[in-house]
C-alpha cells in the first residue's frame, strides 16, 4: 500500500505539471491584434489593439522626433512601427490584421503607409491581411477654396 501512495502521488504531479505545460502553452500562443496605420502628409500613426479593440500601443512620429517635417517620413514611420510591434511583442500579440488609412479625399496614402508595414513584418510580426479603409467622398459639402481652387 504504502507503495502505491507514493506511486500515486507522482502521477499526480506528473500531472499538474502537465495541466501547467498546457496552460504555459495556450499562454505563448501568438495571439491576434489589429495595427490601425493612419497616414496623412504630415504626420504616421500606428495604433495596435487586441481584437476586443482595447488599446496596446499608440505611437506617432511626433514621439519619434521633434521635427515637424520629419513626422510622415518613412524612416521616422519605420521606427514607429517598430516601438510598436515591441510593445505588442511584450503583451503576446504576434499576428496582425493591418488596417491602413488616408485622410478622406486625399490622392493616395501618406509616404510612410508601406514603411510601417515592411517594418512590422521585419519585427517577425506575421501579417494576417492588409486593409485600406480609407474613407471616399461621396458629394457632401462643398469644398474650401472657390470655383477655381486655392491659388498659391
Amino acid at each position: 500500500m504504502p507503495g502505491n501512495e507514493q506511486q500515486t502521488a507522482a502521477e499526480l504531479s506528473k500531472l499538474d505539471s502537465e495541466k501547467v505545460e498546457k496552460k504555459e502553452k495556450k499562454k505563448t500562443e501568438d495571439a491576434t491584434g489589429i495595427v490601425y496605420i493612419s497616414t496623412s502628409f504630415n504626420n504616421t500613426i500606428v495604433h495596435i489593439t487586441d481584437l476586443a479593440g482595447n488599446t496596446i500601443a499608440r505611437i506617432s512620429g511626433g514621439q519619434i522626433t521633434k521635427h515637424d517635417r520629419l513626422k510622415a517620413n518613412p524612416t521616422v514611420a519605420m521606427f514607429v512601427a517598430m516601438r510598436a510591434a515591441e510593445i505588442a511583442k511584450e503583451q503576446g500579440i504576434l499576428s496582425l490584421y493591418v488596417r491602413i488609412k488616408a485622410k478622406t479625399g486625399s490622392p493616395a496614402l501618406g509616404p510612410g503607409a508601406h514603411a510601417a508595414v515592411k517594418s512590422l513584418s521585419r519585427e517577425g510580426m506575421r501579417v494576417i491581411s492588409i486593409v485600406d479603409t480609407t474613407k471616399v467622398a461621396r458629394g457632401g459639402p462643398k469644398k474650401k477654396g472657390g470655383k477655381r481652387g486655392r491659388r498659391v
